[in-house]
């Protein structure tokens, strides 16, 4: 496990590796770089470990607010409206699933393509220099990037269906005309094959090292397990249009080559016996179930205001809030003024958790308005804070400094309850792994999970999976992943959704917004590369002037 000690010396190498990479912006951001200074860059091992550290540097700024923004506002378990603290959510528009090509709520391919230039950038530098480099080192620095090639672009994939394939780096050695960087959205299938080459990749490179990563801050060989594993479940049951050549359902022979790819995970880590631990700091790099999480250290106040909008704000003692037992409160988690409270989980979700599910209280610190009533007297106004953000107080401050998590072993045992469910086997045993630590000292018989209908066994795991992963960017994938009875995506479901208030319908309507499974790009971008085209189905401005 990784100590005090190491963790400073990450944080220390990845904000030295940060101003190893180069600026890019336009169409793909890939726009002329100078590379002059490359020329004394990849002479050494050092030298490569630092780009590398910087790589893992690029991933956490894309996804420290980025998982929660494409994976978690599109599910409808954030409130709507107005939140307890009196303050509009910051997402709104995506909470309720508003987006067009003139309001597509992100921008540019939400950053990825400068993140990806970096990588193809130390792939090639892999495959066809760094002669200094044996074998062995190399295929590990090989296994990392490739890993991380396939992980973004399997973002893009499931975000934006067919995207623009650049593997390569165009833009080296001076100045490059616009149109050779134009580059048009590959087919939704020719995407997807792209995504598995790369984590085959991976996964042949880490099986031809003996080097390991030095702890799970690090993209590893089980990282690019959990990736593939995921990349084929995703196959399996995911349709994806495409005006040329969509996706089809890869069906039994992609649930079996995921359930391979868990096989070599399973076992070889362990659920946390205590959940809120995974969330504190004394949980941070030193437990059996991270997998691979992104490290944030206390004083690095660029993560401040992410965090800070999942938490009452410094209003709270005024609006005259009371806890779960009627005690008045005023600051109950000592913040010190630091909440934002622009995005609050909905009553109706946050309520879903059985009492005796003990991720409830860790998850969530509730409370509710005085005057208009107590649990026990219904009407007060509900509310909640994420405790998996909360970090740390040290000496009178208050510091956002949570790990992200990307993978851990629950998401493994989930995922194999998915494949058994899909395969015709038995799912209520992972289920049941899952809520045996859920309840801890509470689980019996009435809490253990039965194996069901292949739709209600579905519709469990994605409940399940709803109170174990919240905030952690799984909800909106999930919904479009799993399946009802006749084996549509459980998004066009009332039973998957936490209906608010007067609403009686399903997170998206199949009839009328099915197109919206996928996110638009902007129009601009389209200006710019004549060669894109908006995501398939979406209306455009051309078709509304027709």
């Amino acid at each position: 496990m990784i100590n005090n000690k190491m963790k400073k010396i990450l944080y220390t190498l990845c904000l030295m590796a940060a101003p190893l990479f180069f600026q890019a912006c336009d169409n793909l951001d890939l726009s002329p770089i100078d590379y002059s200074g490359s020329e004394n860059f990849w002479q050494n091992e050092a030298q490569v470990n630092s780009f590398m550290l910087g790589l893992h540097n690029h991933l956490r700024s894309q996804f420290v607010a980025d998982a929660f923004k494409l994976g978690e506002t599109r599910g409808e378990t954030l409130k709507k409206g107005t939140n307890s603290c009196g303050s509009s959510s910051s997402y709104s528009n995506l909470i309720a699933n508003e987006i067009s090509e003139s309001n597509p709520q992100t921008s540019n391919w939400n950053g990825f393509y400068g993140k990806l230039l970096q990588v193809n950038h130390m792939i090639e530098q892999l495959e066809g220099a760094c002669t200094f480099l044996d074998d062995n080192s190399r295929n590990y620095y090989k296994g990392i990037a490739y890993g991380l090639r396939s992980y973004y672009y399997f973002w893009l994939y499931r975000t934006y269906g067919g995207v623009p394939l650049e593997l390569t780096v165009k833009v080296t050695n001076g100045s490059i005309s616009a149109p050779d960087l134009y580059l048009k959205r590959a087919t939704a299938e020719a995407t997807l094959q792209q995504i598995k080459d790369d984590v085959e990749a991976s996964l042949t490179a880490f099986g031809q090292t003996n080097k390991t990563t030095p702890s799970y801050y690090f993209w590893s060989k089980s990282a690019s397990l959990m990736l593939k594993a995921e990349i084929y479940l995703w196959s399996a049951k995911v349709k994806t249009d495409d005006p040329e050549t969509p996706h089809t359902p890869g069906g039994v022979a992609d649930l079996n080559i995921a359930k391979s790819a868990l096989s070599e995970v399973i076992g070889k880590y362990s659920l946390e016996s205590d959940f809120s631990k995974l969330f504190k700091e004394e949980g941070k790099g030193n437990n059996n179930e991270v997998i691979l999480a992104l490290y944030l250290d206390k004083d690095e106040y660029v993560n401040r205001n992410h965090f800070r909008t999942f938490f009452y704000h410094m209003n709270f003692a005024g609006n005259n809030q009371v806890d779960a037992d009627g005690n008045d409160i005023t600051d109950p988690l000592d913040l010190k003024g630091e909440g934002l409270l622009y995005n609050e989980w909905s009553e109706s979700f946050v309520t879903s958790f059985d009492k005796k599910d003990l991720r409830r209280a860790a998850t969530f610190y509730e409370y509710y308005s005085k005057g208009d009533g107590t649990p026990d007297n219904p009407g007060g106004k509900h509310g909640c804070a994420m405790l998996k953000y909360f970090g740390q107080n040290v000496d009178g401050t208050h510091y956002f400094d949570p790990d992200i998590i990307l993978y851990r072993y629950a998401d493994a045992i989930l995922m194999m309850a998915e494949i058994e469910n899909g395969l015709g086997g038995d799912c209520a045993k992972y289920i049941n792994d899952i809520r045996q630590r859920a309840y801890g000292a509470n689980y019996d018989a009435a809490v253990t999970y039965a194996n069901g209908t292949y739709a209600e066994n579905e519709l469990a795991i994605l409940k399940e999976r709803d109170k174990e992963f919240v905030g952690e960017g799984k909800r909106w994938f999930d919904l479009l992943r799993m399946h009802d009875a006749n084996k549509g995506p459980l998004v066009f479901s009332v039973e998957a959704a936490y209906l608010q208030g007067d609403e009686t319908g399903a997170i998206l309507d199949k009839a009328t917004e099915s197109y919206r499974v996928l996110w638009p790009i902007e129009r601009s971008l389209m200006s710019n590369d004549p060669e894109l085209e908006q995501t398939v189905n979406y209306p455009t401005a051309t078709d509304s002037a027709k």
